[in-house]
């Protein structure tokens, strides 16, 4: 097999994924409630 069919990290599928989450956890949220829930994930995400 050669490098290329082994795909160990497919980067479309997984940002397709998290787009999807976040979506979903945004759906149908304000302007304002959107704002807090990024500060939330900015500060997860930097605490890393």
């Amino acid at each position: 097999m050669s490098k290329e069919s082994i795909k160990e990290f497919d980067t479309v599928k997984f940002f397709r994924a998290v787009k999807e989450k976040i979506s979903k956890e945004t759906q149908g949220k304000a302007f304002e409630e959107f704002n807090i829930y990024l500060g939330k994930r900015i500060l997860k995400s930097s605490e890393s």
